[in-house]
């Protein structure tokens, strides 16, 4: 009986693992510009960078150059909208950069303070110990400034995006006129003035205008040219980096884990084997 219940079991899981992998490939084969929902969302397929990223798959890990380029990209674009509120500036000792380069780079940042002789509010030079400030004092600020739209921070966007970082990668690299195609697909997703077209937005309009508009625009100290597409990938990388800094541990401890369950199934199978061998062959100990 126990035999049957396995065999059941086994033909079970492999028929869910070879639907699964049929319906990955079907999708991957017929997917479209997008699709919208039935809440009037639209939903594109990002993609990530031609070569993909240096952290994905199982055993994936951070180029540290890269997170140091994507840095500067953030620090020299993206923050004069946008804030890191749960990264401090001694987390970039995990890019490489060492404790006097990390003095140095948080007293390159302003961030809010308490005059020690009046009480009031005023700024002073970052230290290691303090986060990333926001580039606004409020909400409001921050709507009024951007169109009416509040920018969110990005500590954790790559998590908070389905495919995160090609989500990062295509969406700030992806606007431009709008395609003939979405607006004969969808033609309610008009762009109205003020906002931006990006098929990769929920909406097809951002309100957030290019972020990166030409190559060149920030000059990388390893001397990398600065293309959008390459300032795209990288900041992506270095959004993915502040969403989760423990990747490369939790991979490490993953591929462990599964040695360490490969080689207790193996040894669990010769006990069995060297346990009911007597019933086996008919013998009596």
């Amino acid at each position: 009986m126990i035999r049957y219940i396995s065999l059941f079991l086994g033909l079970a899981f492999t028929a869910a693992v070879l639907w699964a992998f049929g319906n990955g490939a079907f999708v991957a084969a017929t997917q479209g510009l997008g699709e919208k929902t039935a809440d009037g969302v639209f939903h594109a397929h990002p993609h990530a960078p031609e070569g993909g990223f240096s952290f994905e798959g199982p055993v994936g890990r951070f180029d540290r150059q890269q997170l140091q380029r994507g840095y500067q990209v953030y620090k020299e674009v993206c923050s004069a909208c946008h804030s890191l509120k749960f990264v401090a500036f001694r987390d970039l000792a995990q890019l490489g950069y060492n404790e006097a380069e990390i003095k140095a780079e948080a007293a390159s940042w302003q961030v809010p303070g308490i005059d020690p002789n009046t009480g009031e509010a005023t700024t002073r030079a970052g230290l290691p110990t303090d986060h990333f400030p926001s580039p606004f004092p409020n909400a409001v600020a921050a709507a009024a400034a951007n169109n009416n739209a509040v920018p969110p921070d990005l500590s954790l966007m790559t998590k908070a995006r389905h495919e995160g970082p090609a989500y990062v990668y295509s969406l700030i690299s992806g606007y431009g006129a709008p395609d003939p195609a979405l607006r004969a697909e969808f033609p309610e997703f008009e762009t109205p003035t003020g906002l931006y077209f990006n098929k990769y937005f929920a909406t097809l309009n951002l309100a957030m205008a290019p972020p990166l508009t030409a190559t060149g625009q920030v000059s990388f100290a390893d001397g990398t040219e600065a293309t959008i597409p390459q300032m795209a990938a990288d900041v992506a990388a270095f959004l993915a980096w502040t969403a989760e800094p423990t990747l490369e541990q939790r991979k490490q401890t993953g591929v462990w884990f599964l040695g360490f369950m490969i080689f207790v199934t193996l040894l669990a199978f010769l006990s069995k084997k060297q346990v009911w061998s007597a019933l086996h062959t008919g013998r009596k100990d």
